[in-house]
């Protein structure tokens, strides 16, 4: 049996489900994307922080992933096969710590039928099929006892939104430890223990901390500015600036943000520029993205009917009544940007909108003028743009990246051409 105090070997996987969230994991592995505080590459690392790690992704990622996690062994079939490995599907999303007890060469977690996780011998390990890796997995896991894992399986971007205000929750009891405010102006309502301020937050007067919805945690190097008002459930990462804003509760903020206006139950990731007044409701934004003053989501159809999101192009029941957008890296809006719910924007796209409510469907490098889809915004002055973004943060646009979004432009092409023609049909349909 492997106990906790004993060190692990982990691989975290990307099985073949990954494509109906690849809107927001273009960039990344599945795994890297956020629910609750982090990602569940973090929770593992947390789990087992003396264990080896590696990773088992889309080949196309290898070269930025290992630039971005040098420590953690990437695709890497010979590490593999040379001791019994913990796996765990990239897209678990699990309500407790995986327990000693349960992982045995004999089990295996399952979740509805998706495999979650399981332990798997050196000898097995060495049989695995690089050329078809999940395939493999599943077959040695079907070997298994199964037992029934906790938390549920991400399958759609909605998803993570869903269960970001649960996971929350979650992530506090794990991991909070409380402490008070540091500025006698800011205003704490529930239970103090439920507010968690790093030591090295700044806060400044007249800011609102409402626990009394879930609690909330805000990370070291954030500030805050006065006439801020912060519901429970909310974590805000570390380097995060809030300048006068209403956030709401289920919000995940990540590290490096500029954030103003109203946000409600949305996940932002990282290095999101949205200093302004608009809503963003119900919505996971990329890194990268700028959202322009006043761009405003919408969540909720005024039927009160079940949003369908076009992922891909092709639209998908969410069976879920507030759905919003879900945006791409490097996507950049204009001000006004109206988005209709359930709307879906790709990678480095570039909204100019004129008056109009905006495509649902904006495919990975595109761009809306005066309402209309194009593709007249050429991928070198994306590029460009993307370059000149990063290093307003003081980051350089790596060869690697930049290489990883022209293999991008070519894998969306398809989608790109498809839209540009179905929008053209409608133009000529309506006259415009």
């Amino acid at each position: 049996m492997m106990r906790d105090e004993r060190p692990m070997r982990f691989l975290i996987f990307e099985d073949q489900s990954t494509e109906n969230l690849s809107q927001l994991a273009m960039l990344r592995p599945v795994f890297e994307l956020i629910c609750g505080r982090e990602s569940l590459r973090r929770r593992v690392q947390r789990w087992y922080p003396m264990a080896e790690g590696g990773v088992w992704i889309r080949p196309w990622l290898t070269p930025v992933y290992q630039e971005e996690h040098p420590l953690l062994r990437v695709n890497d079939a010979a590490w593999l096969g040379s001791s019994a490995t913990l796996l765990v599907n990239g897209r678990w999303l699990p309500a407790e710590r995986l327990q000693s007890h349960e992982v045995t060469p004999d089990n295996a977690g399952l979740i509805d039928g998706h495999l979650a996780w399981v332990l798997v011998e050196r000898a097995e390990l060495q049989l695995l099929d690089e050329d078809n890796f999940c395939a493999a997995v599943l077959r040695v896991a079907a070997s298994r006892r199964t037992i029934e894992a906790s938390g549920s399986m991400i399958r759609y971007p909605w998803d993570l939104v869903n269960q970001n205000r649960q996971q929350l929750v979650r992530d506090f009891a794990d991991e909070g430890v409380s402490q008070s405010p540091q500025h006698p102006s800011v205003v704490v309502l529930g239970c103090p223990q439920d507010v968690y301020v790093s030591a090295e937050a700044e806060i400044d007067p007249f800011v609102v901390l409402d626990a009394r919805t879930g609690p909330i945690s805000i990370d070291r190097d954030v500030h805050i500015q006065s006439f801020t008002r912060i519901e429970g459930p909310c974590h805000i990462s570390r380097g995060t600036k809030i300048f006068r804003a209403l956030i709401r509760g289920g919000t995940t903020i990540g590290e490096h943000c500029r954030v103003g206006g109203e946000i409600e139950n949305s996940v932002l990731h990282a290095f999101i520029n949205k200093y302004h007044e608009g809503f963003l409701g119900h919505s996971y934004v990329c890194p990268w993205v700028n959202l322009g003053a006043m761009t405003t989501t919408s969540d909720l159809r005024n039927d009160y009917t079940a949003v369908r999101v076009p992922l891909q192009g092709a639209p998908i029941d969410s069976e879920t009544l507030k759905v919003g957008s879900f945006i791409g890296d490097f996507t950049k809006t204009a001000i006004d940007s109206m988005f209709n719910a359930g709307s879906s924007i790709g990678v480095m796209a570039m909204v100019l909108p004129g008056g109009r409510l905006l495509p649902r469907h904006i495919p990975s490098f595109a761009s809306v003028s005066f309402g209309d889809l194009s593709a007249d915004w050429s991928l070198e002055q994306s590029l460009s743009v993307a370059a000149a973004t990063v290093a307003r943060r003081d980051r350089r646009l790596s060869p690697a990246t930049v290489s990883l979004l022209r293999t991008l432009y070519e894998q969306t092409e398809p989608e790109r051409q498809l839209a540009l023609e179905r929008a053209l049909r409608q133009r000529l349909q309506t006259g415009r």
